[in-house]
């Protein structure tokens, strides 16, 4: 049936046959047809959830990775598609690869909600996500003399058989400097084995007039187009360099262009429905704000109630905080974002205004509360002409979460403790999680069916919490057995794949240790790097010494404007161009940083990985999601007590994993007195591994990125301390922890039921289980049956 609708879309669409048709030609019908199949549930579905409470996911990202072989899963399709497309002579993991990644996100972040989007279809809960299509993602990385370079992430140029363009539906966005028109592509998001089809609307900024026709009759050519190419700029790239002043108006243009669509679009709904009863509006949209990116919509939602349904302010105000809620995603102080009040005023001039309003009247509550002027000046809003977008998120709206338990009790105690002292009420954590349909039924289908097998008539894909079940089969060799025989090919799958991609061999008999993730100082990629060059060291002295051979593999991309990443990059590439290419211990150390890391590539690092690293430092990461992916797929976690990492050692077993380092309250004990100077002096295999940044082992091709990271962290910057992020003092417990993964790994049955533990552990950390929490916490929205 569905391959004789490719059949029907090869002939309409490219004007051939399944003989003749190249890959990318099936791929595409294919993708068509799955369209076709979901059109009248993903219809039906807008039509049931129109007269119940919605929620919104308000998101500047959305890391999607493809969508083929995850909706033929969630259709309970795919293997009667491989099996019909294998007797044709296609593959269809061939066809899945010719699918680019959207990617349109950078990390966690939007990673995250792509995960919550899947698991509300799944869980039958009407939750729609809105952001933007940007033309080209956050961009392609490739190596060249070990240094990250960037080229544009287009990622549209095959087109986009996902997406459906709705252009009776667009909206009109005003800057000072001229209007612009939103125009929305739907996404359908399938639910698991269900019948629920939910919807991504991403807008795509486009000119009133796409060009002046005056203009170019005069041969002004450039002119005439110059209007058209502003507004296309705002939906061009996601996150573009925003180290001058365009690129941070840039910046803000992205954030309020869709915002203001997404509200817009829900007012108008509304009212067809409502009528000017808009008191009701926080009963019919619950809108979280994924970050402080879409921040400005709670201003913008009283813009549009006080200018164009002539609300008072005060009502405009309390509708507003009961329709929004707020997500908090980070602990670091730099990562608050603030806006200079100049680019408001000068491109949102109305929501400037009404900011400043806001500001004012929490200064009234704070007074009439009995607050100090000092403490009033240190919570402001607008302070310093700069509008805190953290603090105005959490007055504005009815709740605010952090995303791990230790996340949000820092927050709690630390980062914002004047604001939970003055709304206690309004704080709540909701642990992150991961959709296990991606991230274990579809990217390791050996493992998966194994589980299924075990766990018999349990539907173990939307009830996660099944896996405690596999408990029975810990001390079972035939299974602990079956699990390492997985584990073997899926790392033979990788060893494959990055030979073909990279052009480096790797032994998949080693430990596969893996640190895949956004590349940023306190992730401490750094740390992970230095310990290589302890091993290497080791070797040297020794060739003879007995360790587990050992991969070392990396996947980051840094911010193209971050230099200091961008070092670290290249000193990892620098150092494995020294240990890949010395005859004395490349037998027993590789080192592989894989360019262009994505969801795809990520879909075949996760279950081929032996060792998860998730080593950043105590307090810094708000909750992690890679480590639930490694967690899920039977990796053992090396790691600090931070983010997510605590919850996971206590679903899985601390025996089970290997904690290391400094903890929070060890880290503020010491924080003032640290001399990382004093440290190095008292360590000498420390030393020669921290000199080898300046002392001509490595080349940074004249940059100065190697004495950068050097300073970092021997004598600190303007904006941060001598070793920030105490890398130095970790050092030596890092270096213990390894020690202890190299011995434990010897023992294979020992090893496997460390995995197996993190297997039946992972039940918490399904996305399924926060976006429930969520919805009856926050939303209070209820399943709809479509």
């Amino acid at each position: 049936m569905m391959i004789e609708s490719v059949k029907g879309f090869l002939k309409s669409e490219f004007g051939t046959n399944l003989d003749k048709a190249t890959e990318q030609e099936v791929y595409y019908a294919l993708s068509k047809t799955v369209m076709s199949q979901i059109a009248d549930q993903w219809r039906k579905t807008k039509e049931a959830q129109s007269t119940q409470k919605q929620a919104v996911y308000l998101s500047a990202e959305f890391l999607m990775g493809r969508a083929l072989g995850n909706n033929l899963m969630n259709l309970k399709l795919y293997k009667d598609i491989e099996a019909e497309l294998s007797e044709l002579k296609f593959s269809l993991n061939a066809l899945e690869e010719r699918e680019e990644d959207a990617g349109l996100g950078n990390g966690g972040l939007g990673r995250l909600a792509a995960c919550f989007l899947d698991s509300a279809a799944t869980l039958d809960l009407p939750l729609n996500g809105y952001g933007i299509r940007y033309d080209y993602g956050i961009f392609k990385q490739y190596f060249k003399d070990g240094f990250q370079k960037e080229t544009a992430d287009h990622w549209l140029k095959n087109g986009d058989p996902w997406s459906i363009r709705r252009e009776n539906e667009a909206q009109i966005v005003r800057f000072s400097d001229g209007d612009i028109k939103a125009v929305p592509y739907d996404t359908p998001i399938v639910g698991y084995d269900t019948s629920t089809v939910n919807t991504l609307r991403l807008w795509k900024a486009e000119p009133l007039e796409p060009f002046d026709f005056e203009l170019f009759n005069d041969q002004e050519y450039d002119e005439a187009v110059e209007k058209k190419n502003r507004a296309e700029d705002i939906s061009r790239v996601l996150y573009p360099n925003d180290s001058e002043e365009k690129g941070k108006i840039l910046r803000l243009k992205q954030q309020y262009f869709f915002v203001s669509a997404s509200l817009q679009e829900l007012v108008a709904k509304f009212k067809k429905t409502h009528g000017k009863h808009f008191d009701k509006f926080p009963e019919v949209y619950a809108v979280q704000l994924n970050d402080t990116h879409p921040v400005v919509a709670i201003p913008e939602l009283m813009r549009i109630l006080i200018d164009e349904e002539n609300l008072s302010f005060k009502r405009a105000w309390e509708i507003s905080r009961k329709t929004f809620a707020y997500t908090n995603h980070t602990i670091l102080q730099e990562a608050l974002e603030k806006w200079w009040v100049g680019f408001y005023k000068e491109l949102l001039p109305r929501i400037y205004e009404l900011i400043e309003k806001i500001d004012k009247q929490f200064v009234a509550e704070l007074k009439h509360a009995g607050y100090e002027k000092a403490q009033i000046e240190a919570m402001r809003i607008i302070k310093d002409n700069m509008i805190h977008m953290a603090y105005l998120a959490i007055y504005g709206t009815h709740a605010t979460n952090g995303v791990a338990a230790l996340h949000t009790e820092i927050l709690k105690d630390q980062e914002l403790k004047e604001w939970y002292a003055l709304y206690p009420q309004r704080f709540q954590n909701k642990t992150n999680g991961i959709t296990q349909r991606r991230w274990l039924k579809l990217a390791n289908r050996e493992l998966s069916d194994m589980i299924t097998e075990l766990l018999g008539n349990s539907n173990w894909a939307k009830e996660l919490s099944d896996l405690r079940k596999l408990e029975d089969y810990k001390s079972d060799e035939a299974v602990l057995n079956r699990f390492l025989a997985i584990k073997k090919a899926k790392k033979i799958e990788l060893a494959e794949y990055i030979k073909e991609v990279e052009g480096i061999e790797i032994d998949p008999n080693s430990i596969f240790d893996i640190q895949i993730k956004r590349l940023h100082e306190y992730k401490r990629q750094l740390l992970n790097a230095f310990q290589i060059l302890n091993l290497y060291f080791d070797l040297k002295e020794n060739p003879k010494l007995d360790i587990v051979p050992r991969t070392f593999i990396f996947g980051a991309k840094a911010a193209p404007g971050y230099f200091r990443a961008k070092g670290i990059i290249k000193f990892i590439n620098e150092i494995a161009r020294k240990v890949n290419n010395d005859p004395d211990v490349n037998a027993k150390l590789k080192v592989v940083f894989v360019s262009n890391y994505r969801v795809s590539y990520a879909e075949k690092l996760f279950p081929a990985a032996d060792l998860s690293e998730q080593i950043s430092t105590a307090g810094k990461e708000a909750s992690g999601t890679g480590n639930m992916k490694f967690m899920l797929n039977g990796t053992p976690t090396i790691g600090t007590l931070d983010g997510a990492n605590v919850e996971i050692v206590e679903e899985a077993g601390l025996e089970n994993n290997y904690i290391f380092g400094l903890k929070v309250e060890e880290i503020e004990a010491i924080k003032e007195s640290y001399d990382p100077v004093a440290v190095l002096e008292s360590n000498p295999r420390l030393k020669q591994i921290v000199e080898t940044l300046i002392d001509g082992t490595f080349d940074d091709g004249g940059t100065g990125m190697f004495k950068d990271l050097y300073d970092a962290l021997l004598e600190g910057a303007t904006w941060h301390t001598a070793d920030n992020y105490f890398v130095l003092q970790d050092f030596d417990s890092y270096v213990a922890a390894q020690k202890q993964v190299d011995a434990d790994y010897r023992d294979r049955l020992a090893w496997a039921q460390k995995c197996w533990m993190n297997i039946c552990g992972a039940g918490k950390f399904s996305s399924d289980r926060t976006i429930k929490e969520y919805a009856n916490d926050i939303w209070h929205i209820n399943r709809i049956d479509v």
